[in-house]
């Protein structure tokens, strides 16, 4: 009886394995259907270059097209919530030659980053750090390991990220990664107001609405060039850098995704392993 009930069992992971792949699939399917879409088809857009690799979705892509068209300058980047280290936006710029520095609020995922990614720390290639990141605390815990320009921002923390971003001053990214309220379509002004001890209760009680980021980061000096298919991170450019490369007008009614989030993927067939960037050849490391 027991090992009939064990192959049951196993027999119900596997199902469950495929039931998953499947669903993976047909998310990057759906995907990659709405980016042939005749609207993302005009110069300049940003959505057709969208893939993932360590991202949550097509960040990945998004990120690289970005710098294609405005370049680098230090390779630098800080990302804010990145969880256990194997899922966000910075991973996949490490096997470019990038630096950074990630900031978790989650102990235990900075211990296993910590413990997964020993030898690229040790290298100085990347630093981790773990705190419950508030505007108070924010140009300390960044300025320990960066100051003035650096290419890349991105913050996700489920929340107070406008807030967050509105207190830094010890970096000036050239690009930035902001989550944002997809459920408020322009022109709604829409920003949670500041909580130091805020923590997501999974409602639509988070973060600001693309028109308020817009309007607000443009005060800043930077504009939005676009968003991800699945409504979750909009991307910023300093206006300075931006020029014609991107798709205008700058705003949220041109380039507002809603909350796709029936599509967010999955990784599909071989998961992520810190040891891919751990053992990697020595010679791999150089960027031609």
């Amino acid at each position: 009886m027991s090992e009939i009930l064990r192959l049951l069992k196993e027999k119900l992971l596997l199902d469950l394995q495929v039931t998953q792949q499947l669903v993976s699939i047909t998310k990057k399917q759906a995907i990659e259907s709405l980016q042939q879409k005749e609207r993302y088809q005009r110069e300049g857009c940003l959505v057709p270059f969208g893939y993932k690799m360590y991202s949550k979705n097509e960040e990945d892509g998004l990120i690289r097209e970005i710098f294609n068209r405005i370049g680098t300058t230090g390779k630098t980047f800080v990302e804010i919530g990145v969880e256990a280290g194997l899922e966000n936006n910075t991973l996949a710029l490490l096997f470019e030659g990038w630096r950074g520095l990630w900031i978790e609020g989650s102990p235990e995922h900075v211990r296993t980053m910590q413990a997964g990614f020993q030898k690229t720390i040790a290298e100085g290639r990347l630093s981790v750090a773990q705190a419950f990141i508030t505007r108070g605390n924010i140009n300390q815990m960044i300025g320990e390991h960066f100051s003035g320009e650096i290419d890349l921002l991105s913050i996700d923390i489920d929340g107070n990220d406008y807030h967050v971003f509105d207190a830094i001053t010890v970096v000036s990214p050239r690009v930035l990664v902001i989550e944002y309220n997809g459920k408020f379509r322009p022109p709604v002004m829409y920003c949670m107001a500041y909580d130091e001890k805020y923590q997501w209760d999974g409602t639509d009680n988070f973060g600001a609405s693309l028109k308020f980021l817009e309007v607000n980061l443009k005060d800043k000096g930077y504009v939005l060039v676009g968003c991800n298919l699945t409504g979750g991170n909009a991307f910023f450019v300093k206006e300075t850098l931006a020029g014609d490369r991107f798709l205008p007008p700058y705003t949220a009614e041109n380039h507002y995704e809603p909350a796709r989030y029936e599509l967010s993927a999955h990784t599909v067939g071989h998961r992520p392993s810190y040891k891919t960037l751990e053992n990697r050849l020595p010679d791999a490391k150089r960027q031609r």
